[in-house]
C-alpha cells in the first residue's frame, strides 16, 4: 500500500517539460538530465543539426517522447515547461540557410511562446552571447546591449536571437507569460557534431587524425569555454527561478583562453602530431568573449561552472575517440 502510494505521489510531483532541439548536443544532455529527475519529457526536432544518435539510449524510457517537428510550425501539448533551444548555433550550419534560421529565432519563438500562453507553461529561452556581437566592454555583462553587425553574414543567428530575446520581452509583458532568458557562452562536450564547425571540435578531430590544426587570425582571439554539464545545471536552475526573475542571464565560464591556448593543450592531450596553421579570420567574428557571471551566481543559488577546461576536454577527447 505504502510503495502504490508512493509511485502515485511521484507521477503527480512529476513535470511534463518539452525540449525544442532536444535531439542537438545540448538538448540531448537537458533530456537525459531532466528523465533523470523523473520528468516527462517530449523531445521536439526536425533533425536539422539535431540527431537521433544523440538521444538513441533514451528511446524505451516510458517517460520520454520524440517527435519530428519544425518549430516554425505551430505545435500543441499540455506542458507545464518548455525550453526552447530549437537553432543551429554553429556558423557554418546557420549561414548555410540563413533565411530557415531567423524563421527558426523569430517564428519558433512565437510557436513556443503562443503554446506557453494557451497552456500555462513557464518558458526558457536559450539566447547566446551572440547578442553582444564584437563587444566593446570586457567581460560582458547582462546590461551590454552589443556591438552586433545587422547585415553581415552573422546577422541570420545574432539578430534572429536578439528578436527572440523581444518577443519573450514582449509576450512577458503583455501577456504575463512566465518567462526566462539565459545567454549561453561557448559550449562544449559529448555529442557535437564533427562537422559543426566549433573550434573545439574542429581542433579535437584534427588532432586526432594528426591533421593540421587551423586557426583563424593570429589566434590571439578569446573565448571562454563551459563543459555541457555546468550549462544544463544552469539552465534548469534558471528555469527553477521564482517568476520575478525573467533573465536575461548569463550562462558561460569566465575561463579566458586564446585559440593558441586551446590548440595547444588540445594537442597535449591527444598526444597529437598535428602543426599549427593559420587561415584568414572570418567577417564578424569577435576578438573577445568572456561571460560576467555575477547575476548567475546570486540568482541561480550560488551557481558556476565545476568542470576545468582540462577535464572537459578529457571527456571530450574521449568521445570523439570512438567515433572518429
Amino acid at each position: 500500500m505504502f510503495s502504490l502510494h508512493k509511485k502515485r505521489y511521484n507521477r503527480l510531483a512529476m513535470k511534463r517539460i518539452l525540449i525544442t532541439g532536444g535531439a542537438g548536443f545540448i538538448g540531448s544532455h537537458l533530456c537525459e538530465r531532466l528523465l533523470n529527475e523523473g520528468n516527462d519529457v517530449i523531445c521536439l526536432d526536425n533533425y536539422f543539426t539535431g540527431s537521433k544518435d544523440n538521444i538513441r539510449h533514451l528511446i524505451g524510457n516510458d517517460h520520454f517522447e520524440l517527435v519530428r517537428h519544425d518549430v516554425t510550425q505551430p505545435y500543441t501539448a499540455e506542458v507545464d515547461e518548455i525550453y526552447n533551444l530549437a537553432c543551429p548555433a554553429s556558423p557554418i550550419h546557420y549561414q548555410y540557410d540563413p533565411v530557415k534560421t531567423i524563421q527558426t529565432c523569430v517564428i519558433g519563438s512565437m510557436n513556443m511562446l503562443g503554446l506557453a500562453k494557451l497552456v500555462r507553461a513557464k518558458i526558457l529561452q536559450a539566447s547566446t552571447s551572440e547578442v553582444y556581437g564584437d563587444p566593446d566592454i570586457h567581460p560582458q555583462v547582462e546590461g551590454y546591449w552589443g556591438n552586433v553587425n545587422p547585415i553581415g553574414i552573422r546577422s541570420c543567428y545574432d539578430e534572429g536571437k536578439r528578436c527572440a530575446e523581444t518577443l519573450f520581452m514582449d509576450y512577458h509583458r503583455q501577456n504575463n507569460i512566465r518567462i526566462k532568458i539565459v545567454r549561453i557562452f561557448n559550449t562544449y562536450g559529448p555529442r557535437m557534431s564533427m562537422n559543426d564547425g566549433r573550434v573545439v571540435s574542429n581542433f579535437i578531430v584534427q588532432a586526432l587524425r594528426n591533421q593540421d590544426i587551423t586557426i583563424y587570425g593570429d589566434g590571439q582571439q578569446t573565448r571562454s569555454f563551459q563543459y555541457v554539464d555546468d550549462l544544463v545545471e544552469g539552465m534548469i536552475r534558471a528555469m527553477n527561478t521564482g517568476d520575478s526573475f525573467t533573465g536575461p542571464v548569463n550562462i558561460g565560464n569566465p575561463g579566458e583562453f586564446t585559440m593558441l591556448e586551446l590548440a595547444q593543450k588540445v594537442i597535449d592531450l591527444t598526444g597529437s602530431k598535428s602543426n599549427i596553421i593559420f587561415h584568414p579570420l572570418p567577417q564578424d567574428d569577435p576578438r573577445q568573449r568572456k561571460p560576467d557571471i555575477s547575476l548567475a551566481h546570486k540568482e541561480l543559488g550560488g551557481w558556476e561552472p565545476k568542470i576545468r577546461l582540462e577535464e572537459g576536454l578529457k571527456r571530450t577527447i574521449a568521445y570523439f575517440e570512438k567515433i572518429v
